[in-house]
């Protein structure tokens, strides 16, 4: 029997038991809803779940475990059946379903908060992991500290890290430094200074950068970007004549970044009380100077949480890179050159039929491990300001 009869078959089961439950504890109290310890839905409920928790679990742990068979369904309606008719037996005018509803729903709820940690560590485990088998067979001197990356699955390799972390951090600044500005003055000027009728304009079609794909943005660089400034810039000014370079992938993901500041830093700037404003504008403050002193040090710590989901966005960026970057492993402060960053080379390291125990694939996850921890430092960064200036104002 196929997995979706066998749900459908323990959700009508669990619609059953919510019907046959509510009427039992109606029928305990000849009818008067008022002689029940709880409402009649929570006795619903309680054989609803009592169908479909025991019931989808065995199913998914019978799954996980070995393929579809008329055992499992039988095992899964069984569980199922058997849940039902215990939440029958038990219903009675003075049973405490709505405490037994909620301390379920309530360790539901626990779980659903634990899978985000669970999934974290399995992250984290799973990179330490095989980035230990890879330094068993690789100096992690040279992947740390070395300046050449020239990955040869036939042996002799050189797997240096820095060329590549240098043209992450490099393409990632430059794309800061489009969308940081422009987002935040975008921001405020659509929370403190348009009118409802321009800010209904105005934000969606911000928005609507985000929504467009990344391959979209990695042909917008390759094809007018990169030319423009290789013909405007680079090539007058001497210093190249390549269309892919590390301005071209910044200005592009920077564009592409611009959103994410500008709404949430929109968000945030509404969210500072009114209060502070016409406290400001009361001991006559202008509106700019309301906004430098005292709006924008209110609204600081999520201003620092939305750069850092731009900033953690562009490290982990990879079509516009391909396209308007290139793949070229290099430390060179010219901007109008080729470089590649770390999120490219896992790409091309894990793609075609590579002996998996290899060096030149393992890599991968030492190079994946250095992104976490990248990010690990953004986030604990992020966490000092916005502690530093809370301290400040509250």
């Amino acid at each position: 029997m196929p997995v979706m009869w066998i749900v459908l078959i323990v959700l009508m089961l669990a619609t059953a038991g919510f019907v046959l439950a509510q009427r039992r504890a109606l029928a305990s109290a000849e009818g008067d809803a008022r002689r029940l310890h709880s409402r009649p839905a929570y006795y619903g409920w309680n054989a609803a779940l009592s169908a479909l928790l025991p019931g989808l679990l065995v199913l998914g742990l019978w799954r996980m475990a070995m393929p579809p068979s008329a055992v499992m369904a039988a095992a899964a309606l069984i569980a199922a059946l058997a849940g039902v008719a215990v939440a029958l037996r038990s219903t009675n005018a003075d049973f405490r379903a709505r405490n037994r509803v909620e301390q379920v729903v309530r360790g539901l709820l626990i779980v659903c908060a634990s899978v985000a940690i669970a999934t974290t560590i399995g992250i984290i485990l799973s990179l330490v992991f095989e980035s230990a088998q890879f330094f068993r067979i690789y100096p992690w001197q040279d992947f740390l500290f070395g300046t050449e990356w020239t990955p040869s699955f036939g042996g002799g390799s050189e797997l240096g890290m820095l060329p590549l972390l240098w043209g992450t951090l490099y393409i990632s600044l430059i794309a800061l430094l489009v969308a940081v500005p422009i987002g935040l003055f975008a921001a405020i000027y659509m929370s403190e200074y348009a009118s409802p009728r321009v800010r209904a304009w105005v934000k969606p079609a911000i928005e609507i950068l985000a929504g467009i794909p990344t391959i979209v943005y990695g042909l917008f660089a390759l094809v007018t970007v990169g030319p423009l400034l290789r013909d405007w810039i680079a090539q007058p000014a001497g210093l190249g004549d390549s269309g892919s370079s590390v301005m071209t992938a910044g200005i592009v993901m920077g564009i592409m970044l611009i959103p994410f500041v500008s709404s949430l830093s929109d968000d945030i700037i509404n969210a500072v009380p009114q209060s502070l404003r016409d406290g400001s504008l009361g001991l006559g403050s202008t509106p700019s100077e309301t906004i430098r002193n005292v709006v924008l040090p209110a609204a600081l710590p999520g201003i620092v949480g939305a750069i850092l989901l731009a900033a953690s966005r562009a490290i982990g960026e990879t079509m516009i890179v391909v396209l308007g970057a290139g793949a070229m492993a290099k430390i060179s402060g010219n901007p109008f050159e080729a470089m590649t960053t770390i999120t490219v080379k896992i790409v091309g390291q894990l793609t075609g039929d590579n002996d998996f125990a290899s060096p030149e694939t393992l890599v991968a996850f030492a190079l994946g491990l250095t992104l976490f921890v990248i990010t690990l430092a953004l986030n604990i960064f992020a966490l000092y300001i916005v502690r530093k200036y809370r301290e400040q104002y509250e």
